[in-house]
């Protein structure tokens, strides 16, 4: 079966987000006031073949946890349909 994969990778909360950071100070001066607690993160698209469902999902939690992101200072959410699915 085909699968589409999504992974959202973000740092750990108390982890320091200097990129973040940059971004929330220059908004003020772009005109946009309010903002706060700006993140940045990263996206991860693939397609995979799998099995199934179960298989595909253990096979992305082991992709990230062992390459795609760093454990200790991130963290992942994963999402996995079915291709056939989508196309609907």
């Amino acid at each position: 079966m085909r699968f589409l994969v999504q992974v959202d990778v973000s740092l750990r909360e108390g982890v320091a987000d200097p990129q973040g950071a940059t971004i929330e100070r220059s908004l003020p001066h772009l005109g946009f006031d309010g903002v706060s607690g700006v993140r940045v993160g990263k996206q991860i698209r693939f397609e995979l073949e799998s099995e199934d469902l179960t298989a595909a999902t253990a096979e992305v939690n082991d992709l990230c946890a062992r390459f795609l992101t760093n454990p200790v200072i991130e963290t992942s959410e994963v999402t996995v349909v079915v291709a056939d699915e989508v196309a609907r």
